[in-house]
């Protein structure tokens, strides 16, 4: 049983390449011709699912590749001086992780697998090198870490100015537009992330979201059940995440 396991495993693992992934219109290889898709699919390292869990880097550990998550999806955690660990950001399908550790060298925070999670692995010195003959590659690798950038200026605002319901607001409204982006529906999705993550990430306690949640409820904005999100009026949750002085 364990070798066909293995022997199923390689299989999926040979089998996927960027030209049948699903995602590869949203991916590094976006703007690349067929010809020059293959020579950035020559340099990815396919690695067996992560389980819920599992670690895919530690912090502080040494920076060597970047990883596109093919399905699934993933926390950080950064642990800090007075060992508080801090949810730093979460990983949907298409989006790279590890980026923020080419400038020291080293990944700043943990990455954990919210649930069963398969990347591709892209050593950083090959796609560097690939990059260099390759002008729309390395077009597309710049407009991610701009992207990291503004992601990164965001969650600062949203959390140095933001009221909790503004928070809350916001992280669904972002998760919704991400899951629209991959072609998912962008009113009713499921949560991998627990509501503790979702109050470290916001800086909210759980109690704190528990109670919103049941507001936004009452106010016909959202239902949820369990980990079941369905949004029910967008375009007034947009209102409640931008509006100024909000209680």
């Amino acid at each position: 049983m364990p070798d066909s396991l293995t022997g199923r495993r390689r299989s999926v693992l040979h089998e996927t390449r960027c030209q049948t992934c699903s995602l590869s219109s949203l991916c590094l290889p976006l703007a690349l011709e067929v010809q020059d898709m293959d020579q950035f699919d020559a340099i990815i390292r396919r690695r067996a699912p992560l389980k819920k869990g599992e670690t895919l880097f530690r912090q502080d550990s040494p920076f060597t590749s970047v990883y596109a998550v093919r399905s699934g999806s993933l926390k950080q955690v950064t642990t800090e001086g007075s060992g508080d660990d801090q949810l730093t950001n979460f990983y949907l399908p298409s989006e790279l992780v590890g980026l923020d550790g080419i400038d020291e060298e080293q990944y700043p925070g943990t990455v954990v697998a919210l649930e069963t999670t398969t990347v591709c692995e892209i050593p950083f010195d090959r796609l560097d090198q690939l990059s260099e003959s390759l002008p729309e590659l390395r077009g597309q690798l710049y407009r991610s870490m701009s992207k990291e950038l503004r992601d990164d200026r965001r969650m600062m605002r949203l959390l140095s100015r933001k009221t909790a319901d503004q928070r809350l607001a916001s992280f669904f409204t972002s998760l919704s537009d991400r899951f629209r982006r991959r072609g998912y529906s962008p009113y009713s999705f499921r949560l991998s992330m627990s509501r503790a993550d979702i109050g470290n990430y916001l800086g909210l306690a759980v109690e704190t979201v528990s109670r919103i949640l049941g507001r936004f409820q009452s106010q016909g904005l959202v239902e949820v059940s369990g980990r079941e999100v369905h949004i029910l009026d967008l375009e007034s949750l947009i209102q409640v995440a931008e509006e100024e002085g909000a209680k």
